[in-house]
């Protein structure tokens, strides 16, 4: 085959997979964009393409929508954090502890929820935080008060920790996975304590893993708009939530879309803050 044909046969394969990106997500992120600068005139409810800064002044002046993007963000770094430290140990047994078989077998249960819907896990925790849930029934079987965490941040916090640690995970295995073994016998040859070999060789290794997890675990925290609205309270809206009762409800999709846009940036600045710590070379 001649190097021009050959070119030309690459180009037929990946037209159609860029074709697509192009015109059915790059195509409506644009008009996402455009959108964003328009308005829904008030009398009649239509929506007036004139250009106009009005959805975003209203964001920045509002404080109701200022809290809530800071709820969302604020929330989204916490499940991160402690999905990190929920995940160090388990990532570290199945990268380094344990032999093929268990390893496969820790991974599969790992990832077993994952294969479920998303509703019922979310429904098992409110059956687990809810006033008569199993929380309470085991904290009056010791003899201990009741908390009330259903329908609170807490609780928001809680189930989203437990939806995306497997997405935390992954990549942490993975990163623990890379790690000469004669990094870490060097290191204990020197004398080097337990401690010291994790400071300084293995935990420095692994940020890529972590920051490929946070990526994942950031990003869909910030976007979800179910659970807040299934296990949050009153006050636990998220962005996610206002683009959803602006588009299906008050039918003012421009607002929504200068809503979308600020969490699109927040979510483009966090993984241009983790790529410099390695997120997207950890796989």
């Amino acid at each position: 085959m001649t190097p021009g044909r050959k070119l030309l046969g690459h180009i037929a394969l990946l037209v159609p997979p860029f074709g697509w990106l192009g015109i059915f997500y790059l195509g409506s992120l644009s008009v996402l964009l455009l959108s964003a600068f328009w308005q829904v005139d008030a009398m009649s409810g239509e929506i007036v393409r004139d250009w106009t800064w009005e959805n975003f002044r209203i964001l920045f002046s509002d404080t109701t929508y200022t809290v809530i993007a800071r709820r969302t963000t604020g929330i989204a770094l916490l499940v991160t954090v402690t999905d990190i430290i929920l995940a160090w140990p388990l990532a570290w047994v199945i990268a380094r502890k344990v032999g093929p078989r268990l390893k496969l077998t820790l991974l599969v249960l790992v990832a077993l929820p994952l294969w479920s819907s998303m509703l019922a896990r979310i429904y098992a925790w409110r059956l687990i935080l809810g006033h008569d849930g199993v929380l309470n029934w085991g904290l009056r079987l010791i003899g201990l008060p009741d908390q009330n965490v259903a329908f609170t941040n807490i609780a928001l916090w809680i189930v989203f920790s437990y939806l995306w640690l497997p997405f935390m995970l992954m990549p942490m295995v993975a990163a623990l996975e890379r790690i000469p073994a004669s990094l870490l016998d060097a290191a204990g040859d020197q004398g080097a304590t337990p401690w010291q070999v994790f400071r300084t060789v293995v935990f420095p290794l692994a940020i890529p893993g972590m920051a490929a997890g946070s990526v994942f675990t950031f990003a869909v925290t910030q976007g979800d708009y179910v659970a807040p609205m299934l296990v949050g309270g009153a006050g636990s809206e998220f962005i996610g939530n206002v683009v959803y009762s602006n588009v299906g409800v008050s039918g003012n999709v421009p607002f929504a879309a200068a809503f979308s846009l600020v969490l699109l940036a927040m979510v483009a600045a966090y993984m241009l803050l983790a790529r410099r710590f390695g997120a997207f070379d950890a796989q």
